[in-house]
């Protein structure tokens, strides 16, 4: 049984940093792309960052360059979102999920926030105040 378990989650004021990380079990986690997900209150799941099998390539979506950073620990069968300099509009639910290997970060996190295929966790809440 494949299980994705996200924490970290939190109220932070602007400014700050969080951490969240994704385990994975049941799942041949180090051949599949990872990527991290959010949906904001009222609005529609948004891809935030994704990274290969390889744990090189990897793609974020613009409003987060420079301020997030996923990584992989293979060992750990975890996967990790650094947030830094979070902004209130950083608001939202934040999901893992997993699904298929990929070459290409940036087309992948598109399909999977489109479709919400694969397998995905239940989510950790993360909440940013002026």
């Amino acid at each position: 049984q494949v299980q994705l378990v996200e924490s970290g989650g939190g109220s932070v004021q602007a400014g700050g940093s969080l951490r969240l990380s994704c385990v994975v079990s049941g799942y041949a986690y180090s051949s599949f792309c990872m990527g991290w997900f959010r949906q904001p209150p009222g609005k529609g799941r948004e891809g935030v960052a994704a990274i290969a099998n390889d744990g090189d390539n990897t793609y974020y979506t613009d409003s987060v360059k420079g301020r997030f950073t996923i990584a992989r620990d293979g060992a750990k069968n975890t996967v990790y979102l650094q947030m830094n300099s979070l902004k209130p509009e950083d608001t939202a639910k934040y999901y893992c999920a997993t699904d298929t290997p990929c070459a290409a970060a940036g087309a992948w996190l598109s399909f999977m926030a489109r479709t919400a295929s694969g397998y995905w966790g239940q989510g950790t809440q993360v909440t940013v105040s002026s």
